[in-house]
């Protein structure tokens, strides 16, 4: 009996001293994942709460350095090489550090990713790229540092960081043309019909050879299989790329045959669309 109490006062105490106390963290982690384009932006950082504060002049003084959030580095990835302020930033890990001043920015991509906050001794061989921009002051206030990727094209976004009622943004440029055509004229040696409407999508879209796009237009839907019916969004592509050539006699007509396959298909969104540009293309 006694060497049972033993053991399981020992139980007891080894899962006392096991237990951690769990608390919210003052300024909690934060992941972004982002695709711009066909690049992979990944941003990793610590939010801070402004908690009755002034940030912006006090409590991150003007004119100094800034980690850009708390507790370690605040790092952005890129999966491929980028331009920002004109300036190319390779594919790779970043520290984000910024210099806020009252009427402007710098913005600061760091090689070194490995400090807790700010490096010890600042080393500008190690600035990959610094580019300055203005300060947009909000009519609402933010409580939580935030960052992130925003007002996405095919071609590029905005690195947006917001805090208290200041915002500041800077353009990323991503490879998104070089890439796509890339992979074009690699797939183009044998494609399939899906490669065919991908590559003429993106070439409408980008505005790259409406022609050539319309040529794989047709060449997929020439392989659509005997006996299968045609994708009505294969014809609804085509007949956007024809009205875009000024073919609207053309366009029309293949409209109608995709509301035709779409009704089939019972897709309402594609029926009205159809619908909607046959009316704008019948008009004289």
């Amino acid at each position: 009996m006694k060497r049972l109490f033993i053991t399981g006062a020992l139980l007891l105490a080894f899962t006392i001293g096991s237990a951690q106390v769990k608390t919210p963290q003052a300024s909690p982690k934060a992941v972004i994942e982002q695709t711009v384009g066909l690049t992979d932006v990944k941003i990793e950082y610590s939010r801070p709460s402004a908690k009755g504060r002034a940030v912006y002049g006090e409590l991150v003084p003007f004119g100094r350095l800034w980690r850009t959030g708390a507790n370690a580095n605040t790092t952005v990835t890129f999966t491929d090489d980028v331009v920002i302020g004109g300036k190319t930033l390779q594919a790779g890990k970043y520290a984000l550090y910024t210099q806020p001043k009252a009427d402007s920015w710098d913005i600061i991509f760091y090689t070194d990713t490995n400090n807790w906050g700010l490096p010890q001794e600042w080393d500008s061989t190690k600035e990959a790229v610094r580019v300055t921009v203005k300060p947009e002051f909000l009519t609402r206030s933010v409580e939580t540092l935030t960052i992130g990727m925003n007002n996405l094209d095919n071609n590029n976004g905005f690195l947006e960081i917001a805090w208290e009622k200041t915002m500041v943004s800077v353009k990323v440029e991503v490879p998104t043309q070089k890439m796509a055509m890339k992979s074009i004229e690699t797939v183009m040696a044998g494609p399939s019909a899906s490669d065919l409407f991908s590559a003429a999508q993106y070439y409408y879209q980008s505005n790259t050879n409406l022609d050539k796009a319309l040529s794989w237009m047709n060449q997929s839907i020439e392989k659509t299989p005997e006996g299968k019916d045609v994708p009505f969004y294969y014809l609804r592509q085509k007949a956007l790329i024809q009205a875009k050539l000024g073919d609207k006699k053309g366009a029309v007509e293949t409209a109608k045959q995709s509301l035709a396959a779409a009704e089939k298909a019972n897709n309402a969104d594609y029926v009205k669309m159809n619908k909607d540009s046959i009316q704008e293309w019948s008009k004289k």
